[in-house]
């Protein structure tokens, strides 16, 4: 390659490094090729920290407020409005806190309308299942704020671990294939393509010769390609054979046509926009929300609310079914049922996270603007079954915590990071998030929901799954009652349009949650949303003060 002399000027050409980028990402189906070089170019930046609300105390002003909904919004609410001084009472439809914050143990009751189901998982500490939220991305903040302020003890996540299973039916003969070899051999094979095209067809021209011997340095360690930049294999999939008291042994390179069938290794980044099997799982951790490494407390996501349930010492009424919310000009009312009562209530604010699709069959006199956008959120579907197996398998086949694939129906098979050479352990056989293939599962009774369950998993583990899965629980989100529905989906009219009423107050009414966040369905969603309200009442209570 020809070195530019001192004082030439650098090659120009038509081909930019912002349009470089968007080639490598293309080629490699991942964003981590593109992330690294814009780092080597310098156009990376870390993502800011979130701000915890900050709420003046009120000294000897006298302030109510009812929340309706005992989630994370509402929690977060209570602990921050009663810590300012406000005078707060927390009003839930069920018999307990945390919404969809639910961790399932021995004895805990799935409240599913048609299907109820009393877990009999074992009686031990590490023996429990995450029925809603089960991670927490290192992006989120503001829920991690409060689990530092709690005392909520901290632990590791796995939400990529190379040893698991793909499995694919349309490739490698349905055989589930580890993901280190998928991986590393898909990786290998496209910086290969890439760097066979740098020396012809004009594409060497763009770049100065710094850049160019840069981003062939790149290709090589990106994609372990030898001297002549071809892919033979390596270690990164595993080794044949040696490794320890003998040189390990290449694997030989899955076949690229295979690569190329398996939908692991194709689709778009953003798996939530586009249901599984078209999103491609290779892609699936390098999300901002999903990257490695994640946290989940220790003990269950249920810590989260306990926390919140130690710190609270606000009149909490469980099993409290709003009736109507009425708006008056200096406060809001509430009719409620309770215990087989018609009970009333009254509060200068009103902070509400009642499921925006329930909250359109509750009686109110909401502005007729504010009532339509209500409807122009739908509920969102999730599916989750959790099993107890009697031996830890997944441990003798190297798997120690993580996900598996497969374009079977329960779409993930999670294994735990808690109880690690224990006995038993609680596998999460299936989750699934597209709503055709929930509506597949939804209207099977418990039994059926695990037996299909425990047929797909054998196609990832075909060594005996089913014999070592003792019992398990499914629960289906959309069918939950006071819930019914899970992470909420809108309309592009009404993103447009009424998520930005239904973000303002109607009066001294709010409305709160992930539901009205971006972040949908993420325990974060609500905080930031509870903060948004918080914030506006922080904005009056100072007006009026001064």
């Amino acid at each position: 390659m020809r070195r530019r002399q001192r004082g030439e000027s650098p090659m120009k050409t038509d081909l930019t490094r912002r349009q470089a980028l968007l080639l490598l990402a293309q080629a490699a189906g991942s964003s981590a090729v593109a992330f690294q070089a814009a780092r080597a170019f310098g156009f990376a930046a870390d993502p800011g920290e979130a701000q915890p609300v900050q709420l003046r105390p009120l000294g000897e002003r006298k302030r109510s407020v009812i929340i309706l909904g005992a989630g994370i919004s509402g929690l977060v609410s209570a602990y921050e409005l009663q810590r300012a001084g406000y005078d707060v009472t927390l009003f839930e439809a069920s018999g307990r806190l945390g919404g969809r914050n639910l961790t399932v143990r021995h004895g805990d009751v799935i409240d599913e309308a048609g299907n109820r189901q009393t877990c009999r998982f074992d009686d031990q500490p590490h023996l429990y299942f995450n029925a809603g939220p089960a991670r927490i991305p290192a992006v989120h903040t503001g829920i991690m704020h409060y689990c530092r302020a709690l005392g909520v003890e901290m632990e590791l996540f796995s939400n990529h671990n190379k040893n698991c299973f793909t499995q694919d039916d349309d490739a490698f003969g349905g055989k589930p294939m580890r993901i280190r070899e998928v991986e590393a051999d898909a990786r290998g094979f496209m910086a290969e393509l890439l760097a066979k095209t740098l020396p012809g067809a004009g594409l060497d021209q763009p770049f100065d010769a710094q850049d160019l011997e840069r981003l062939r340095a790149f290709l090589k360690s990106y994609g372990d390609l030898d001297h002549n930049y071809r892919y033979r294999g390596s270690a990164r999939a595993g080794y044949a054979a040696g490794g320890a008291l003998e040189p390990g042994v290449i694997r030989d390179p899955l076949a690229f046509r295979e690569l190329l069938r398996t939908t692991f290794t194709t689709g778009p980044l953003n798996w939530r926009d586009m249901p599984w099997p078209d999103h491609g799982a290779m892609n699936f951790a390098e999300g901002e929300d999903q990257a490695p490494a994640m946290l989940t407390p220790r003990g269950g996501m249920d810590q989260i609310v306990q926390g919140f349930a130690r710190a609270l010492h606000c009149d909490i009424r469980l099993g409290a079914h709003v009736q109507r919310v009425t708006l008056g000009e200096d406060g809001v009312d509430i009719d409620y049922r309770q215990d087989g009562e018609l009970r009333s209530a009254r509060g200068d604010y009103c902070l509400n996270c009642i499921p925006t699709h329930l909250m359109t069959g509750i009686a109110n006199n909401f502005p007729v603007d504010y009532n339509w956008a209500l409807g122009t959120a739908q509920p969102g579907k999730m599916f989750k079954i959790g099993l107890q197996a009697s031996e830890r398998f997944w441990e003798a086949e190297g798997i120690y915590a993580g996900i598996s694939w497969t374009r079977q129906d329960i779409t993930q098979i999670w294994y735990p990071q808690q109880g690690i050479f224990a006995r038993k352990g609680i596998v999460l056989g299936a989750y699934a998030w597209d709503p055709a293939i929930i509506d597949r599962f939804a209207p099977l009774d418990h039994t059926q929901r695990l037996a299909k369950a425990l047929a797909e998993g054998e196609r990832v583990h075909p060594h005996g799954y089913t014999r070592y899965m003792e019992n398990g629980v499914s629960i289906c989100w959309h069918r939950m009652n006071h819930m019914m529905g899970c992470n909420s989906h809108w309309s592009a009219e009404g993103l447009e349009r009424g998520y930005p009423i239904l973000s303002q107050p109607a009066g001294r009414h709010y409305m709160m949650g992930d539901q009205l966040s971006l972040l949908s369905g993420w325990q974060e969603g609500a905080v930031r949303s509870a903060w948004r309200a918080l914030e506006d009442i922080e904005r009056r209570e100072h007006a009026a003060a001064v």
